[in-house]
C-alpha cells in the first residue's frame, strides 16, 4: 500500500521529473500525482493531511450562525458516529429474543459458551438439551463429558458471558453479539472517519453497515463469525491510529525552514525510531483474539502485517528517506513483529486457560490426557504435557477443516458471496392464519423466515466499489484504497484455497466493514472532489443520495426475512429475486 503522499528526495540538483521512475510518468495519466507535485509543499500535511471541514457556504445556506457551526462541527467527530451507532443499536437489540428456538448453529455455541464458562471446557449435551433449554430457561445440569470441538474458545467466551449476564435462554446468548455488532458500527464510523479525513464519510461507512442484512443477522445470532468480526475491525483501527500517531512523531522531528514549512529530511527519516507504538500492540492482542475465535484470523493477521509495515515504508519515504525499505526493516520491522506474532500467540494460549487447568486424568477437556496417555514418549517430551496436548488437539483439528467436505444445503462457493448467490436459512416456519404473527386474514400460510443475506443492493453497489478500489490503488497509488483492499483480500481471497471444503456465505461478514468502507469511498468519489463546480457538486450529491436511499430501502424491504417477522407466503415469494435464494 505504497502511500499516495511519497516524496522524492529532490535535493541533488536535478528536476523532478529527471529523477522519477518511468512507471510514476505513466501512472499520472490515470490521476496519479507525485507528492513533490502535490500543492501545499508541507511534508506535515503530506504525514497526517488535516480533517475536512464544511466550507461556510454550506452553513450559510442551512442558516447556521457561525458560533453554532464551528460547535456543530467540533463535536460531529463523535456526535455523528453516536448518532449512528444508536441507531444501529436500537435495531439489533429491539426484540432480540425472537425467535425464541436454537437457530442454525447456535445449537453448537449457545451450549459450548455455557460450559465453557462453567467448567472451562465444552461438553457432550443430550440430543434433547436444545428443548429442554428453552423449557426449563436454562435451568438444567451440565454434563461432564467432553466434546470434541473444533473453534478455539474466545468467541463462545465472550458468547458465554452474555449468558452469565442475562442467562441461558435465547436473549442470553444473542446479547453479545448485539453489542459487539453494534460497537462495530461506531469503530468503522470512527475508522472511516480517520481513514478519509472525512466525519461525512467515516459515518456514511457505518451507515452503510448498519443497513447491511448479514452483519444485522450476524449480530442477532450467537455465532462465531460475528465476534470475529469485531475483532478484525479493532484491529484495524489500532493500526490507522497507529499510523497516524508515528506519522505525527516522524513529523514533529522533521526540521522546519525560515518561513515555518516542514521539508524532508533524508537523516531523521533514514534513522528515526518511532517508539513503542502503544496501538500497535494493542492491535496483536485485538488479532490474539481474532485467531482465538477462529482459525482464519490467521490470514488477516499475516495481511495485516504486511500492511502495516508498508505504511511505515511509505512514512519513511515522505519524510526523505533515501532507502525507505532498509530504514524500516532496520528500525520498524522488529517492534511490528514482536508487538503482532508473539503477543497473537500469547493471547490464543492464554484463551485456552480453562481447557488447561482442567485435570489431566480423562474427566478434563477433550483431548487433556493425550500426553500421559497415547501421547507417551517421543522426542518432544521435555515440553509441558499440556502443551503437547494442546497441540495434537490443534492437529487434529487442522485435519478436520481441511477435510471438511459433508454436503450442505446451504453452502455455496466464495465466487459467488460477493453477488450473494446462495444465503443461508436460520430459521424457517411455516405458520397457520392467525398463528405466530401471521395474520388472520392472510388467507393462506406465512413464512417466517431468518435468512443469513445481506442487502442485495449494498452487496451489488460494493462489486464496483471493489473494481474502483483496485484503480484507485493501482493508478493513483492512494493508500486509502490500498488498505479497504487489504482488508477485504485478508477475509475473502484465502477461501478460494478450500472451494472444496463445506463453506457458508455468512463467512464474509468478517470482510463486509471493508466493502462498506470501499462503497463510502466510491460515493465521496461520486459527490465530487474538493474543489469541484456546484454544478458538479449537485449532480454526484444526488445520484450519492439516491443510491443510499435505495440500499435504506432494499435493507426495510427485506427487514421481515432478517427478522423472521412472519410474512403471507406470496410477500415471501416476492423477496426471492434469485432462485439460489429458496
Amino acid at each position: 500500500m505504497t502511500d499516495t503522499a511519497s516524496s522524492m528526495d529532490l535535493r541533488q540538483g536535478q528536476a523532478p521529473h529527471d529523477q522519477r521512475p518511468s512507471w510514476r510518468q505513466r501512472l499520472r495519466r490515470f490521476g496519479y500525482v507525485p507528492a513533490e507535485d502535490a500543492p501545499g509543499g508541507d511534508v506535515r500535511d503530506r504525514l497526517v493531511p488535516p480533517y475536512a471541514e464544511p466550507g461556510p457556504r454550506l452553513w450559510r445556506a442551512l442558516g447556521v450562525p457561525p458560533v453554532l457551526a464551528e460547535r456543530i462541527t467540533r463535536w460531529s467527530g463523535w456526535g455523528g458516529p453516536l448518532l449512528v451507532t444508536l441507531m444501529a443499536g436500537l435495531m439489533r437489540f429491539w426484540n432480540l429474543g425472537s425467535p425464541r428456538a436454537v437457530i442454525f448453529d447456535e445449537t453448537y455455541y449457545a451450549k459450548d459458551a455455557w460450559a465453557l464458562v462453567h467448567r472451562g471446557y465444552e461438553v457432550n449435551w443430550d440430543k434433547n438439551a436444545n428443548d429442554l433449554v428453552l423449557q426449563t430457561h436454562g435451568h438444567l445440569a451440565i454434563p461432564t463429558d467432553a466434546a470434541y470441538v473444533v473453534h478455539p474458545p474466545v468467541g463462545k467466551y465472550v458468547i458465554g458471558l452474555g449468558e452469565l449476564v442475562f442467562g441461558f435462554d435465547p436473549f442470553g446468548w444473542r446479547f453479545m453479539t448485539a453489542l459487539l455488532g453494534t460497537l462495530s458500527v461506531l469503530l468503522l464510523c470512527r475508522i472511516g472517519r480517520r481513514l478519509f479525513r472525512s466525519t461525512f464519510l467515516g459515518c456514511l461507512a457505518g451507515a452503510l453497515m448498519a443497513v447491511d442484512g448479514l452483519h444485522f443477522v450476524m449480530s442477532r445470532t450467537s455465532l462465531l463469525d460475528g465476534v470475529l468480526m469485531f475483532f478484525v475491525v479493532a484491529a484495524f483501527g489500532c493500526l490507522v491510529v497507529d499510523r497516524d500517531r508515528s506519522r505525527e512523531r516522524l513529523a514533529a522531528a522533521l526540521p522546519a525552514g525560515p518561513d515555518g514549512r516542514v521539508r524532508p529530511d533524508a537523516d531523521v527519516a533514514d534513522t528515526f525510531r518511532l517508539g513503542l507504538r502503544p496501538w500497535r500492540w494493542a492491535a496483536g492482542l485485538m488479532l490474539g483474539l481474532a485467531v482465538g475465535t477462529k482459525w482464519n484470523g490467521l490470514y488477516i493477521l499475516a495481511a495485516f502485517c504486511v500492511m502495516a509495515v508498508l505504511w511505515d515504508v511509505g512514512a519513511r519515504r515522505t519524510a526523505g528517506a533515501l532507502r525507505p525499505y532498509a530504514a524500516a526493516l532496520k528500525y520498524d520491522t522488529g517492534i511490528a513483529f514482536l508487538a503482532t506474532v508473539p503477543v497473537a500467540i500469547a493471547v490464543y494460549l492464554a484463551s485456552w486457560t480453562g481447557w488447561i487447568l482442567s485435570p489431566a486424568d480423562g474427566t478434563g477437556g477433550y483431548f487433556r490426557n493425550w500426553a500421559a496417555t497415547d501421547g507417551k514418549g517421543g522426542s518432544w517430551t521435555f515440553l509441558p504435557d499440556w502443551l503437547r496436548s494442546l497441540w495434537h488437539y490443534e492437529h487434529e483439528v487442522y485435519e478436520f477443516h481441511v477435510g471438511l467436505t459433508s454436503p450442505h444445503t446451504y453452502q455455496s462457493n466464495p465466487w459467488s458471496w460477493i453477488v450473494l448467490g446462495r444465503p443461508v436459512s436460520y430459521f424457517y416456519e411455516s405458520p397457520n392464519p392467525g398463528a405466530d404473527g401471521c395474520p388472520a386474514d392472510a388467507g393462506q400460510k406465512c413464512a417466517r423466515e431468518v435468512l443469513a443475506i445481506g442487502t442485495p443492493l449494498l452487496w451489488w453497489a460494493a462489486c464496483f466499489a471493489i473494481l474502483y478500489v483496485l484503480w484507485r490503488w493501482a493508478f493513483c497509488r492512494d493508500w486509502r484504497a490500498g488498505a479497504v483492499a487489504c482488508g477485504i483480500a485478508g477475509g475473502y481471497l484465502p477461501w478460494f484455497l478450500y472451494q472444496e471444503r463445506t463453506i457458508f456465505l455468512f463467512y464474509a461478514v468478517v470482510f463486509l466493514p471493508f466493502l462498506c468502507l470501499a462503497v463510502a469511498m466510491m460515493i465521496g468519489a461520486i459527490i465530487g472532489p474538493p474543489g469541484s463546480s456546484d454544478t458538479r457538486r449537485v449532480i454526484g450529491a444526488s445520484a450519492a443520495g439516491v443510491l443510499v436511499l435505495l440500499i435504506a430501502w432494499n435493507f426495510i424491504y427485506f427487514w421481515p426475512l432478517y427478522t423472521g417477522t412472519a410474512i403471507p407466503i406470496d410477500s415471501w415469494r416476492s423477496r426471492m429475486w434469485l432462485d439460489t435464494w429458496v
